[in-house]
C-alpha cells in the first residue's frame, strides 16, 4: 500500500475504525443535468441510501414512493417491497448498457445500478482501495486553486463495479480527498471531475458532505458551465 493511501485512510478515520463499521446510512439530495438526460428528473431529489461498507451492497428508498426499494449488487439489481419480497430483478445488469451514450435513457434497473455502485464508491473512498485486487500508484502532483494535491491512480479489480477500471484521486497535504476523476464507461466514456468538499466526521469516519461533478476538458480542468451531478449529504449515520 502506498504511503499516500495510508495517509488518506488515516485522515478519513483510520483502518481500525473502518473495520468496525457494519453500515452507513445517508440521507441525500441529488441533482444535476444528467438525470434529465437519462429520463429521471428529480429521481433522488430526496432519498436514503444504506450501504454495506465491506461488500458491494446498496439499498435506497425515496420518501413518498410506492413502497418499492432499489437494491444494487454487482451481479444483480432488484426492486424489493417494504416487507422484503423481491418484486423483480435483473441479472448481470452492466451488460444492459452496451451501446449506450451520454444521451441514452435508462430504465429502472439501470438507474438502480448506476446509483448503487456510485454511492457505494463515494461512501467507501478511500478505504475500499485496501481491498484485495486493487492496485494503487502515486503519480505526479497537481496544482489547482492555489494548492498542490497529491494524486493516486487506482486500478479496480473486475469484481468491484464502478465508473471505470482506472480512476484518479486527489488529496491535500493532510490526506483529505479533494477531487476524484473517472470515465463513466456505462455512458460510453466520459471525462469527469468529481469535487469532494465540506468533510465532516460521523462516528469517527470523515466523509465529504458535498460533491459536484463536472465534465473535464483536454487540459484536465473542469468545465464549470454546468453541474452534471450534485450530491448533498443531509445527514449520515454509521453503525
Amino acid at each position: 500500500m502506498s504511503d499516500l493511501l495510508e495517509l488518506a485512510i488515516a485522515a478519513h478515520g483510520g483502518w481500525e475504525r473502518w473495520q468496525l463499521l457494519r453500515s452507513i446510512n445517508a440521507h441525500v439530495s441529488v441533482g444535476g443535468t444528467i438525470w434529465q438526460l437519462k429520463g429521471w428528473p428529480d429521481a433522488f431529489a430526496e432519498a436514503r441510501f444504506e450501504i454495506d461498507p465491506h461488500r458491494q451492497h446498496t439499498a435506497y428508498s425515496r420518501p413518498g414512493g410506492d413502497a418499492r426499494h432499489g437494491v444494487y449488487e454487482p451481479d444483480r439489481t432488484m426492486l424489493v417491497s417494504d416487507d422484503g419480497k423481491i418484486i423483480e430483478q435483473r441479472e448481470a445488469p452492466r451488460r444492459s448498457f452496451e451501446g449506450h451514450s451520454i444521451a441514452t435513457r435508462w430504465d429502472t434497473h439501470q438507474l438502480i445500478y448506476f446509483a448503487g455502485y456510485a454511492m457505494w464508491t463515494y461512501l467507501t473512498t478511500p478505504f475500499l482501495f485496501k481491498l484485495p485486487g486493487f492496485r494503487t500508484e502515486e503519480i505526479e502532483p497537481w496544482d489547482e486553486d492555489g494548492e498542490t494535491w497529491r494524486r493516486l491512480k487506482v486500478r479496480f479489480p473486475s469484481n468491484v463495479h464502478s465508473h471505470s477500471t482506472e480512476q484518479t484521486l486527489y488529496f491535500d497535504r493532510s490526506g483529505l480527498l479533494k477531487r476524484h476523476d473517472y470515465s463513466v464507461e456505462i455512458m460510453g466514456g466520459t471525462a469527469s471531475a468529481n469535487y469532494a468538499t465540506d468533510p465532516a466526521s460521523f462516528g469517527g469516519i470523515v466523509i465529504p458532505t458535498r460533491r459536484r461533478v463536472f465534465a473535464c476538458g483536454p487540459d484536465n480542468r473542469p468545465l464549470r458551465n454546468r453541474v452534471a451531478v450534485a450530491i448533498d449529504f443531509l445527514s449520515i449515520e454509521v453503525a
